[in-house]
């Protein structure tokens, strides 16, 4: 009696599909999972996208060999140094961290898979009693369990880096903490874990989260919102590569524009080397396409996006998707995205914004210019806003419209009507403090005028409309009714004046006020 394959060849042919099926399967994982969990941390943006768009097995495994060499300290040497640290930190990560994740997927496992051992690990795995240094306000309090990691340097970063975990839920997951209140298990426990100023009256739990002049000095530059957010994200980004950028990248040159969108472009100083640049961007909802989605109607838009240097290394790229759920009364849809450069160069930005439903698509290309670093007094771009609603702490993560404590969502056509309140946001810089005081003395002139005609003056000598200062910046906001003016074009002007030390600087905008809503 012969084999089921002598009698049925059938039987030969569907194991050989069956096998071959199989090694696709397992070769697809291996590359999914060498992308998506073992180099997740440590490939760019640019070498990511490169490898997303190879076709072939053999293109992928050429693409990880030069991955891998491209990061080799010494080529000439058999073994691959890099390699083997990185995946001795995976297993380090995955014994020493684990919770409820594996620990190469905690927020302690991807800053030590990233930067590797700390110089110093301060552990408080019970939390409890804590007695706060004076920069956090002092006092005793109770804490959840925390860790502090000091690294001497990091690259991009500086010197005596500290970075905070705080375990909120006590299940062992520590999370990486923007701000050391994290910790802080009694911060919502009225009249208990206090600081020396809540003890002594002179604040309460409340003024935590304000930004005033009332915090300034109590807190160390590194600590204050802007830095701490600075340093937040730089931890979590990729180390950069010394080798070669990876060639072979394509442009694709979207020679379409049908879904029209209005853009604007903002810049605000994080320090003397990079700039925040803001990119706001709004549609129409009438040029959205809805789709009923159980009971509701949702429009489903992606948007990417890719900044270049001028010789084309990308300095930031992203993706987003936008869900619009339908609403009668309102007439635009807003997304918003900040891109942290270095202020000495000069970038090239493409923008692609596309209606997943109707497939229509919008392409905006940019050149973006971030403010040189300035000694004098200086200002960043002004916002112009119909609402601003202060948060009750900075979010411990990168939200759209939110600057601080402020939730502002920039206007795009500065067109507004006379029920609305004009909201003026402007960041000054590089002024001068009072030795005695620790403080600056600022004097701002407000000034709105149609044609050459002032309709509206105000004038400040004690700095009523800065809503925080530190040592790098002071953040000023001012609104304005707009019930007594009449329809038109409008010109919005602040003058700063330093006078400690003697600077001034003007910034304008324009505005325009009509009876009702543009058509």
């Amino acid at each position: 009696m012969g084999t089921l394959s002598s009698l049925n060849p059938a039987w030969t042919k569907s194991a050989s599909e069956e096998k071959t099926v199989q090694r696709k399967e397992e070769s697809d994982n291996y590359f999914e999972k060498w992308l998506k969990e073992d180099v997740v941390y440590i490939i760019s943006e640019d070498e990511k996208h490169v490898f997303e768009n190879l076709s072939t097995p053999q293109e992928k495994e050429r693409f990880i060999e030069q991955f891998w060499f491209r990061r080799d300290p010494d080529p000439r040497t058999a073994a691959n140094e890099f390699k083997e640290e990185h995946y001795r930190r995976i297993a380090y990560a995955n014994e020493r961290f684990s919770s409820g994740d594996l620990g190469w997927f905690t927020d302690r496992g991807r800053i030590y898979i990233i930067h590797g051992p700390p110089a110093q690990i301060e552990s408080h795995p019970a939390g409890g009693t804590y007695e706060r240094p004076f920069y956090e306000g002092g006092g005793t309090t109770s804490t959840f369990p925390f860790e502090i990691w000091r690294y001497r340097y990091i690259e991009g970063i500086g010197t005596d880096v500290v970075i905070e975990f705080v375990d909120p839920t006590l299940t062992g997951e520590y999370r990486l903490a923007l701000r050391p209140q994290e910790k802080d298990a009694l911060r919502y426990v009225s009249g208990t874990g206090l600081t020396f100023q809540e003890e002594m009256g002179l604040a309460s739990k409340a003024d935590r989260h304000l930004r005033s002049y009332t915090d300034f000095g109590s807190l160390r530059i590194r600590d204050r919102p802007f830095a701490r957010y600075e340093t937040y994200v730089q931890v979590q980004r990729a180390t950069p590569v010394k080798y070669r950028d990876l060639k072979g990248l394509v442009e694709v040159d979207v020679s379409f524009d049908n879904l029209p969108f209005s853009h604007r472009v903002d810049y605000f100083s994080l320090n003397n080397e990079l700039a925040l640049v803001l990119l706001s961007a709004e549609l129409e909802t009438r040029e959205l396409t809805f789709d009923q989605e159980a009971t509701n109607r949702r429009a489903r838009v992606a948007i990417y996006g890719i900044a270049t240097s001028l010789s084309d290394r990308i300095a930031d790229e992203f993706e987003a998707e936008l869900v619009a759920k339908w609403e009668a009364h309102r007439d635009r849809y807003a997304f918003q995205r900040i891109l942290v450069l270095e202020r000495k160069g000069r970038y090239k930005l493409g923008l692609v914004i596309k209606d997943l439903i109707s497939g229509k698509t919008g392409v905006r290309r940019l050149g973006l210019i971030p403010p040189p670093p300035e000694a004098d007094l200086t200002a960043s771009s002004v916002f112009l806003s119909r609402s601003v609603r202060q948060l009750e702490a900075v979010p411990d993560q990168e939200q759209m419209f939110v600057l601080g404590d402020l939730h502002i969502r920039p206007s795009l056509d500065n067109v507004f009507r006379p029920s609305d309140q004009l909201y003026h946001y402007v960041q000054v810089y590089n002024f001068a403090f009072d030795q005695t005081t620790m403080r600056p003395s600022l004097k701002l002139e407000y000034e709105i005028r149609r044609e050459d005609r002032s309709v509206l003056k105000v004038i400040e000598d004690q700095g009523e409309s800065i809503q925080f200062v530190s040592s790098q910046r002071a953040v000023l906001l001012q609104p304005f009714s707009l019930s007594k003016l009449q329809a038109g074009p409008y010109k919005i002007a602040l003058t700063v004046t330093d006078l400690i030390g003697e600077g001034e600087v003007q910034v304008t905008d324009h505005f325009e006020v009509i009876a009702k809503t543009p058509d």
